[in-house]
């Protein structure tokens, strides 16, 4: 049985602890009744030269995966293979938690806010093959009646069936990016279409989404914004700071009334000045916010970035794509949103300013370790337990008994060899 099978048959049925009792009774004769008992199915076991934890690093580990869910971890050397299971081994590699991308709008040429079914399936199909295993679809400012329609469409992929979302990448939850942003800091978002913070524009927007908004990016220093904070904070939706002019007192403000993360720091926010710091001061230095970054390299130099990763921290650090259709695809025009965007040697232009990018995450993990001289298992973190624990996204983002077995297979570069979501592997 191939390891795809073995997940698939995990996953599926529990015919493992079954017994099946076939009872034939004739008005002639009577028959033994015939018991059929089914063989124990086997776990799914990964080995590699190592494993990162939330605790340190575990040298030449075994991995136990049962039913989508990490059974075990141990040592190698320390825990024979259980009986039946079937082992994969990646030499020279590292086991490390699947990816989650907070801020993406799609990808393989497809966009999240318009995208079919087929065009769905091609795009976690992609983010797989990049280590990325839960995301978060985000929506740009558009009009109201397209929102709604993108946020139902997205309800619905988030709701579909478990068995028919196998071997990609699972979207579990939405981000919306917008309305709720200051006209002076929109970047490409259309000003036609932003909107006041409003609660009852906010509820149109989760009764569309069937309550699965799980982030909501705001500038904090708009007229409404402090109530509609503290009602989505109520919810449970992640408030994120961000296309904003606010100054130091609005962005605490914006804080205090229930927002705690950072959307793309250092594009679409107030400059930071020495007598003036604004929003950018906060963000970078307040530890009730962790914040997400772009590390491609064109959004923020390098140098910022590192400084960035500094400020933050290990554990407030947080890494996102902001992809688009665009992501995976050769240069050319694209949508975002209803934008034409064009894509040239990795720079996303619309109407002069930069909207989106084609980073990949396994991609943004490498650059992070390069520019912030940071340990890979170390930048694996902000793409994995960070943004885990930022979304509120229970068992994922971590490896260890009881987590999702949402598991990527890294070489010593970093590069993604194989990904395993749900314990199938993608």
């Amino acid at each position: 049985m191939s390891s795809t099978s073995l997940g698939k048959s995990i996953l599926s049925t529990d015919l493992a602890q079954s017994r099946i009792l076939l009872s034939r009774v004739s008005t002639t004769s009577s028959v033994m009744p015939v018991t059929i008992h089914f063989t124990q199915i086997s776990m799914l076991a990964l080995t590699a030269d190592k494993l990162f934890t939330p605790d340190g690093t575990i040298e030449r580990p075994l991995v136990l995966i049962d039913r989508g869910k990490v059974a075990e971890i141990s040592s190698f050397s320390a825990r024979a293979l259980p009986p039946g299971s079937s082992l994969r081994s990646f030499d020279g590699a590292a086991i490390v938690p699947g990816y989650i991308d907070l801020h993406i709008h799609g990808a393989a040429g497809f966009d999240l806010m318009s995208g079919s079914t087929d065009a769905f399936s091609l795009i976690e199909q992609m983010l797989a093959r990049h280590g990325v295993t839960s995301y978060l679809p985000t929506t740009i400012t558009a009009p109201m009646d397209r929102t709604l329609t993108s946020l139902e469409l997205l309800a619905d992929l988030i709701e579909q069936p478990a068995e028919k979302r196998e071997g990609r990448a699972q979207a579990v939850g939405i981000h919306i990016e917008g309305p709720f942003l200051s006209h002076r800091r929109r970047g490409v978002h259309p000003p036609e279409n932003l909107l006041p913070p409003r609660i009852q524009t906010f509820e149109r927007f989760w009764e569309a989404s069937r309550g699965n908004i799980r982030m909501m990016t705001i500038a904090p220093e708009l007229e409404g914004a402090e109530e509609l904070i503290a009602e989505a904070a109520r919810r449970g939706v992640c408030v994120s700071v961000g296309h904003s002019d606010a100054d130091v007192e609005a962005t605490e403000r914006g804080i205090a009334h229930g927002a705690r993360h950072a959307t793309h720091t250092f594009n679409a926010m107030r400059p930071l000045e020495h007598r003036s710091p604004g929003i950018l001061g906060t963000v970078l230095t307040d530890k009730r916010l962790s914040a997400d970054i772009i590390a491609d390299g064109v959004h923020v130099d390098p140098s910022i970035v590192r400084m960035f990763a500094t400020l933050k921290g290990p554990d407030n650090t947080v890494l996102i794509t902001d992809g688009l259709s665009a992501t995976g695809m050769p240069d050319g025009h694209y949508h975002l949103g209803s934008l034409d965007v064009e894509v040239k040697d990795g720079r996303c232009i619309a109407n002069g300013v930069l909207a989106g990018s084609v980073l990949t995450m396994d991609r943004a993990v490498r650059n992070l370790a390069a520019f912030a001289e940071w340990p890979i298992s170390k930048a694996v973190a902000t793409a994995s337990r960070n943004p885990a624990r930022v979304a509120d996204l229970k068992g994922k983002g971590v490896l260890a008994p009881g987590s999702d077995a949402d598991i990527v297979i890294l070489n010593a570069a970093g590069e993604v060899l194989q990904t395993f979501i749900g314990g199938i592997e993608a």
